[in-house]
C-alpha cells in the first residue's frame, strides 16, 4: 500500500503523506495542502478531520469498542475505580498501591476550597443552572492559583492536576447544596475518592453518613464511564482553548460550557425530561414508540442509539447492569422509572429498533441511576462533568507536552465582494 494521496485538480498533482495509527487508522497529513495548492479543506463538524495524534482513547464505534491507555472499558469498569482510572488516563499507566495512595493522599491535602469562593457561590440565585455555576466556579480557582503551569516542570504539572481533582468534587458537591438549600459541606478525608463526592452532595446536617456500597459502585462506574471519549465537543474545546497555552483551569471551564449543550453532555437530562412529559401525558410508552417510528412526527427518543456507536454503546452494556442493581437495591417506586423500564423493554424486543440499533445508550442509564440516587435533573451534566475532568486533564496535558501549535481553523468565504463605502446620508 503506498504511503501518499494524491490529490489532482485542474491538472496538477499534489501528494501529502499517510498516517497510520496503531489500530491501523488511516489520515492523511494536509498540512501543506494550502502552501503547495492554495486550497484547504472544508469538513462542517470536523467528522472526517482529525485534529491530533492521541495516545489516550481509542474509539471503534462500528465495532462498539472503547479502551482508556489500551485498556478495555469493561476491564476498567469491573477491576478498576475511578481514581485508577484517572491516574491511567493523565499519566499513561495504571498506578501501583503506592504510587495510587500517594496520589489519593496529595490529593486529600488539597480539598480545601478557599472560604472566599463561597461569596461567588452567595451571588448566584438558588435557581441558577448547576451547570452555569460549575463552570464560573472553576473559572474562578484561577483567581485564587494565579500563576500559571509550568509545563515543563513535572512537579508543577502534578501540583496542578492534583489540586483540581481534590477541589472540583467540593465544587460539584456545592452547586448540589446550593440548588438543594443545604450547607456547604468539605467531605471527609477518611473516605475513598467516590465515597467523599457521594458524602459531600447528600449528607444532611442532623444526620449520619451512611454508605450502601451498591450506590457507591454504581457512582464509581459511572464517572469511569465518563472519563474521557476521544475527540468530542468539550474534549476538543478544552485542547483549543488551551492551545493558546490557557491555563488548565480556564480550559476546564471552556470544556463545562461546551459540555452544557443538550447533543453533548446535557443528553442525560434530556432523558429525563422526556420521561417526565411522557408521564405527564399518561406514560403510555406504546405511544410514543409509535411517534418514535414515524418519520412525520417531530417526537425524538432521547438515549437510545449513538452519534459515533453504530452497533452498541459498551458503556451502556456495562452501566445497564448497576442501573438494575441501584433500582433493585433501594427499592423505589417511581413512575418516571417504570416508565424508562417500559421504554427499554420495547426497544429491546421491536424489530424496528433492533434492526437499526437503536440500543439503550449510557445517557439513558445514567439519568435513571441518577433519578433513582435523588440526584436533581439538572445535575446530571454536572456528574458528567465531574467522570470527564481525568479525561479533559490528560488531553490537555498531552496537548501541551506536545507543544501542539494554537488551534486556527481556516473557512471558505461566502460573503459580499469588495464594496464601496456609502455615506449614510446617501444609503
Amino acid at each position: 500500500m503506498s504511503d501518499k494521496a494524491i490529490l489532482e485538480y485542474e491538472g496538477e498533482k499534489y501528494e501529502f503523506p499517510v498516517i497510520k495509527g496503531t489500530e491501523d487508522e488511516l489520515a492523511i497529513d494536509i498540512k501543506a495542502l494550502r502552501a503547495s495548492s492554495g486550497m484547504v479543506t472544508i469538513d462542517p463538524g470536523y467528522k472526517n478531520t482529525g485534529s491530533c495524534e492521541s495516545a489516550i482513547t481509542f474509539l471503534d464505534g462500528e465495532k462498539g469498542i472503547l479502551r482508556y491507555r489500551g485498556y478495555s472499558i469493561e476491564d476498567l469498569a469491573e477491576k478498576a475505580d475511578f481514581l485508577e482510572v484517572a491516574y491511567l488516563l493523565i499519566f499513561g499507566e495504571l498506578p501501583n498501591k503506592e504510587q495510587l495512595d500517594t496520589f489519593h493522599n496529595d490529593i486529600k491535602e488539597e480539598s480545601q476550597v478557599d472560604e472566599e469562593m463561597k461569596k461567588i457561590l452567595d451571588g448566584f440565585p438558588k435557581s441558577a443552572h448547576p451547570m452555569g455555576v460549575l463552570s464560573s466556579l472553576t473559572s474562578a480557582l484561577v483567581a485564587f492559583n494565579p500563576t500559571s503551569v509550568d509545563v515543563s516542570s513535572e512537579s508543577a504539572m502534578y501540583s496542578s492536576i492534583v489540586r483540581i481533582l481534590a477541589k472540583f468534587p467540593v465544587l460539584v458537591a456545592w452547586a448540589q447544596r446550593k440548588k438543594k438549600g443545604l450547607p456547604l459541606d468539605y467531605g471527609d478525608d477518611t473516605l475513598g475518592y467516590v465515597e467523599n463526592i457521594h458524602k459531600m452532595m447528600f449528607k444532611k446536617p442532623n444526620q449520619e453518613y451512611k454508605k450502601d456500597p451498591i450506590v457507591i459502585d454504581a457512582l464509581d462506574k459511572l464517572l469511569i464511564l465518563h472519563a474521557d471519549h476521544e475527540q468530542n465537543c468539550s474534549t476538543s474545546t478544552v485542547r483549543i482553548v488551551g492551545s493558546s497555552h490557557a491555563g488548565l483551569y480556564a480550559s476546564l471551564s471552556a470544556g463545562i460550557s461546551a459540555l452544557w449543550g443538550p447533543l453533548h453532555g446535557g443528553a442525560n437530562q434530556a432523558v429525563l425530561e422526556m420521561l417526565e412529559a411522557i408521564q405527564a401525558d399518561g406514560g403510555d410508552t406504546k405511544k410514543y414508540m409509535a411517534k418514535a417510528k414515524d418519520k412525520n412526527d417531530p417526537f425524538r427518543l432521547m438515549g437510545f442509539g449513538h452519534r459515533v456507536y453504530k452497533n452498541f454503546d459498551p458503556r451502556a452494556k456495562i452501566i445497564k447492569k448497576s442501573a438494575d442493581e441501584v433500582l433493585g437495591s433501594l427499592g423505589i417506586e417511581d413512575p418516571i422509572l417504570d416508565i424508562a423500564k417500559g421504554l427499554e423493554k420495547e426497544a429491546l424486543e421491536d424489530d424496528y429498533f433492533v434492526k437499526r440499533k437503536l440500543y439503550p445508550n449510557v445517557d439513558f442509564y445514567s439519568g435513571i441511576i441518577y433519578r433513582a440516587l435523588g440526584i436533581p435533573t439538572e445535575m446530571f451534566t454536572v456528574m458528567f462533568a465531574l467522570g470527564r475532568l481525568p479525561g479533559w486533564i490528560a488531553q490537555w496535558r498531552e496537548m501541551r507536552l506536545k507543544g501542539e501549535p494554537i488551534g486556527r481553523p481556516r473557512q471558505v468565504y461566502v460573503g459580499e465582494n469588495l464594496r464601496s463605502f456609502v455615506n449614510v446620508e446617501k444609503r
